[in-house]
């Protein structure tokens, strides 16, 4: 599997190609870089199979219906943040921000699920607490993941806005980051990609020894 990121927009939100030898590729958080996504989508001639949505927040599907238009992939989203979806229009008149409304999600993100394009497959892993509904895609056999706003190189998400919980944040980075083997490579919603073992040792917000409550 290989992987292109895509950073754009006033949030510099991470937006995801994920290629497979066999000329598919899946989206991953199409942001306000989609467009960028499509041009390269038909530049490599490759067959967009698949939409995924790590969670719904507004910077990370602003650019579904751009997207949509391209290629008639299905988009894929957890239930518990079909409400986030549906209120993109109320999420970003907040921001002063203008958005194209998206089509309906078509397909159901289950914890354990795998998602499939080519020979590669991404492994559906509820972890909520930054939103009801997110979810971490992991693609074991390529050694890497995408957390969307669970974790950040040195952070971990936000926990204020509608739906967040700090505890429940801590325990899907305990249970379902922490947990992969250390090499694992993590795609971020935001900011560098980092690895497990880094995050472990060294994020602030997850290492006693500078104040946080994971070791």
């Amino acid at each position: 599997m290989r992987v292109e990121t895509f950073t754009a927009g006033p949030f510099a939100e991470n937006g995801y190609l994920a290629f497979c030898d066999s000329g598919e590729a899946v989206a991953v958080d199409p942001g306000a870089g989609a467009a960028r996504m499509a041009a390269v989508l038909a530049e490599r001639d490759a067959d967009l199979v698949a939409i995924l949505l790590t969670h719904a927040h507004l910077d990370h599907v602003e650019g579904v219906a751009r997207l949509r238009r391209f290629a008639e992939a299905p988009i894929h989203l957890h239930p518990l943040d079909r409400p986030l979806y549906d209120a993109l229009p109320q999420q970003a008149a907040a921001f002063g921000v203008d958005v194209e409304p998206p089509p309906a999600p078509d397909r159901a993100l289950a914890h354990g699920d795998t998602v499939r394009f080519g020979a590669c497959g991404l492994e559906v892993r509820h972890a909520p607490g930054h939103a009801p509904g997110h979810v971490l895609l992991l693609a074991a056999a390529d050694g890497l993941a995408f957390v969307g706003d669970v974790v950040f190189r040195g952070s971990i998400g936000r926990t204020d806005l509608p739906g967040g919980d700090f505890q429940v944040l801590m325990r899907s980075i305990r249970e379902q980051v922490l947990t992969l083997p250390d090499e694992t490579r993590l795609y971020t919603g935001h900011g560098p990609d980092t690895t497990v073992e880094h995050e472990r040792t060294t994020n602030p917000f997850l290492v006693p020894h500078y104040g946080g409550e994971l070791a």
